[in-house]
This record gives C-alpha cells, sequence and structure tokens, in this order.
C-alpha cells in the first residue's frame, strides 16, 4: 500500500515540475486511485446527506481524497474533525481494513476562544472517547482518537497520511500563545510513517497580503508561509492543485473567512450583503500535498 502511495507522489512530483506549478481538477481527480478505489469512495459520497453533498461543489472531496491518494486500507489521521464533514466520508471509505484516526486541538487551545464554556471544555475533556463511539460502525474502519502534544509511543510511525482540512488557521494564531502549529506539524511528522503524505486544505490569503494579516485569526494563511513551516520540520512538497481554488474570494483587509457560506456571519440583518457573500461561495483554498521522506 505505501509502495503504491510512493508511485502516486512520484506521480504528483512530475506533474508539479520544478516550479510551484498548479495541477488542474481533471489531471487531480482519480489520480491516485484504482477503478476499484474510486468507485468505493464514489458509493460513499453519494450515500451521504443531501446537505453534505450540496458542499461537494465546492469542497470537491472526491479529488481532494484522490489528489491526496487515501486508500481503503490505510491508517489515516484527521486534524480537528470538528463536525464531522470528512470523517463520514473516511469512516466508511477507509472500511475495515483501515484506521481514522481523530486528533483534537490541545486542551490548552480552546480558552482562546471567547465562546469557551467549562461545559465546552468538559465537552473537549471527554473527547477522546466519545469521538470514536460517534464514527464508529459495522464494516466501517476502526476509529481512535488523539490530542495535538499528546501522541502515545504506540501511535509513532503508524499512519500513512495526516490530513489538516481547514485546521490550520487556528493553530498558527495562537502558536505565540503555545506553540500549537509547531506542536501540530511535530506530531504529523511522528505519526507517519516514512513516505507518509500530509494533506492540507486551507483557506488562502489573497497574493500580497503580509504574515500579520493571515496569521490565521481571519482563518487565510499565506501559502509561501505555510509551505516554509512544514519544510522546516522536514516535510517536501510533493504537489499542488487547484480544486479548491475559488478565484471569487477576494476578501477586503477588514474581511474574515467566516463571512463566507456555510457560516456566512455577520450579514443576518443584511439581506443584500449576505446574498452577495452566498454569490461568492465558499473560500478560496490551497491544496497542498507533503511527504515525509522515506528511509
Amino acid at each position: 500500500m505505501l509502495q503504491r502511495l510512493i508511485r502516486t507522489l512520484a506521480v504528483a512530483a512530475l506533474t508539479f515540475g520544478a516550479a510551484h506549478a498548479q495541477v488542474s481538477p481533471s489531471a487531480a481527480a482519480g489520480q491516485g486511485l484504482s477503478d476499484a478505489d474510486a468507485k468505493r469512495l464514489q458509493q460513499v459520497l453519494d450515500a451521504q446527506p443531501e446537505e453534505n453533498q450540496a458542499r461537494y461543489q465546492w469542497r470537491h472531496p472526491r479529488e481532494t481524497l484522490a489528489f491526496f491518494g487515501i486508500e481503503p486500507g490505510m491508517t489515516v489521521v484527521e486534524v480537528l474533525p470538528g463536525g464531522g464533514w470528512y470523517s463520514a466520508i473516511l469512516a466508511p471509505y477507509l472500511g475495515s481494513e483501515g484506521t481514522l484516526i481523530g486528533a483534537d486541538y490541545p486542551l490548552g487551545l480552546w480558552p482562546n476562544f471567547p465562546f469557551v464554556t467549562d461545559e465546552f471544555m468538559a465537552g473537549r475533556r471527554s473527547w477522546l472517547q466519545d469521538w470514536p463511539a460517534q464514527w464508529r460502525r459495522d464494516g466501517g474502519a476502526k476509529v481512535l482518537a488523539m490530542r495535538i502534544g499528546g501522541i502515545t509511543d504506540d501511535l509513532n510511525g503508524s499512519a500513512d497520511a495526516v490530513l489538516f482540512v481547514r485546521a490550520l488557521h487556528n493553530l498558527n494564531a495562537f502558536e505565540g500563545n503555545g506553540g500549537f502549529r509547531s506542536a501540530a506539524l511535530a506530531d504529523a511528522w511522528s505519526v507517519l510513517k516514512p513516505g507518509g503524505v500530509v494533506g492540507v486544505v486551507q483557506h488562502r490569503a489573497p497574493e500580497g497580503r503580509s504574515d500579520e494579516w493571515a496569521d490565521g485569526s481571519r482563518g487565510y494563511l499565506n501559502r509561501d508561509a505555510l509551505v516554509a513551516n512544514f519544510q522546516a520540520i522536514g516535510f517536501e512538497l510533493a504537489g499542488e492543485s487547484d480544486i479548491n481554488r475559488n478565484p471569487k474570494d477576494v476578501p477586503a483587509e477588514d474581511e474574515v473567512v467566516w463571512r463566507l457560506p456555510p457560516s456566512l456571519d455577520g450579514s443576518d440583518d443584511d439581506p443584500e450583503l449576505r446574498a452577495k457573500y452566498a454569490a461568492i461561495g465558499e473560500s478560496n483554498r490551497m491544496t497542498l500535498l507533503f511527504r515525509k521522506p522515506p528511509g
């Protein structure tokens, strides 16, 4: 399985080229999957609730997972599963031979959010037990849970892939309060097998925005700064795709990503503004593939 993933990465590297050229959506779709795996993934996607499928036009899960080379039977770490939009796809797709590991933010990160209450924190403390029970299904993947900064020895070197899907901005925004981004990337390195991959989908800041503006507090990150963070750990940039790009999303200096669907924050009392943001769609996102060198 890992050898097949390495072959996929070789194809991605050839497509990627010497510069950071973009892979077209058509080239990325199905790139790392056999016909049987692609059919299995499509069956899982077709079985999702209608409200989840409505997001496919913005999130492109088939193309994204294919680009990352995610296959049934793999061990995959999903960072900040949240409401489980991707978990609901990954658990049945990975199958009974696979393992899905949810990785929550460290407990020390959550108090940085103004909405956090004692009741909320009680839920976070029980998350390691609650989350796996939520996603275990007959015929589905084995489901485990961990916290960033609390990886156990038995998980080191066990994963084929780590996925950061819209999960890095808060880690980056609060890096100065506890080294949370650094801990997350270090854990990704530790949990991966040699040759394993990290798949990133992240709100992308417009070109020319400062790292201060794109520190994650607005949801957006600068592409070059993010790549540099991964490379500093030792990861290699193996590929890049435009499959989750949305050129309509050009935030003003005072705008945040949550103004857009599905949140549409801040426009409840302004139907015209709400319609404007809804027409933009979900955010402009970079889709990056990193590899832990083999051996």
